[in-house]
């Protein structure tokens, strides 16, 4: 009886560690696979080895006389992806923090409206609220056409294919992302913990400083993953508001598995965004472990 005990254990976690292996460590064990190959001619690879792919991360070969140079345009757009999904988490925290505190606060029968305001856009198909966000922007969208009619420019601005257009975008579509869980951590604060220090003296800005902000900071670290990670992989929002002028790393990988068809280096820039999406989540990691230990400490 003793011995059949670890068979049936393996039996049950068997179709997990399966679905995990096929749907996940397979994949990405291609993709690792296919940077370390030859381009096909005409898309696809040539199973000869290869660390051409990896090598044009970062680097370029001049095609008369082979010299060697720091491929600019790749670390361009790699440094456009991490600037503006850092500004995108940022502007979503600026943003959100108040909505979660103003619906943390409202009365218990109240909250789930709110909730449910916010989370009305996740029921429509992202390229719909970019394409909503787009309308507002555009040449001819609303925020152009209110400016004209009351005479403040002349001409319309031109906010769309830029990077604004492209932060503004991400911003709206990655914001509910940021409200949830701030707003689950801010539902737990003890309230009295804020009168206390207001009866201590303290200024508001001290109390959020050094009494609201660290005791929800665990919401406020996990919607900055929620929002940094998929941002940085963003593709439909910057196709659509950056067009060609402002891409990020994964109209860049798209690219180079079409128009480019260079497999193995749309497999390698494909690892490097799995790579640093892998740092930002060690990192999230450490932070919490040791917040955590602190606190039993």
């Amino acid at each position: 009886m003793k011995t059949s005990e670890p068979w049936r254990r393996w039996a049950l976690v068997l179709p997990a560690v399966t679905i995990v292996m096929l749907f996940s460590i397979l994949p990405l064990a291609l993709v690792v696979v296919y940077s370390l190959l030859t381009p096909g001619d005409f898309g696809n690879v040539k199973w000869i080895f290869s660390t051409d792919g990896w090598f044009s991360v970062l680097f370029e070969r001049d095609i008369f006389d082979n010299t060697v140079s720091i491929s600019d345009a790749n670390l361009v757009i790699l440094a456009r992806s991490i600037g503006l999904s850092l500004a995108t988490t940022l502007l979503t925290l600026i943003f959100g923090l108040p909505t979660a505190w103003f619906i943390a606060t409202r009365p218990a029968s109240q909250r789930g409206f709110w909730l449910l305001l916010i989370t009305i856009p996740f029921w429509t198909n992202l390229l719909v609220r970019t394409i909503a966000v787009q309308e507002m922007i555009r040449s001819e969208g609303v925020i152009n056409r209110v400016l004209l009619a009351l005479g403040l420019i002349q001409k319309p601005i031109q906010m769309m294919f830029t990077d604004f257009a492209v932060l503004l975008g991400m911003t709206y579509v990655f914001l509910p992302l940021m409200v949830l869980p701030v707003y689950a951590a801010i539902e737990k604060f003890d309230f009295r913990l804020a009168e206390a220090s207001y009866d201590l003296y303290a200024s508001r800005l001290f109390c959020l400083r050094r009494v609201i902000l660290p005791l929800v900071r665990p919401g406020i670290i996990a919607g900055s993953i929620l929002v940094f990670v998929p941002s940085l992989g963003a593709y439909v929002t910057p196709r659509i508001m950056g067009g060609g002028k402002s891409m990020m790393l994964g109209n860049l990988i798209d690219m180079q598995f079409g128009q480019g068809r260079n497999w193995p280096l749309g497999a390698a820039l494909s690892i490097t965004l799995t790579i640093l999406v892998l740092a930002a989540l060690v990192w999230y990691t450490r932070i919490t472990s040791g917040r955590n230990g602190r606190n039993h400490g």
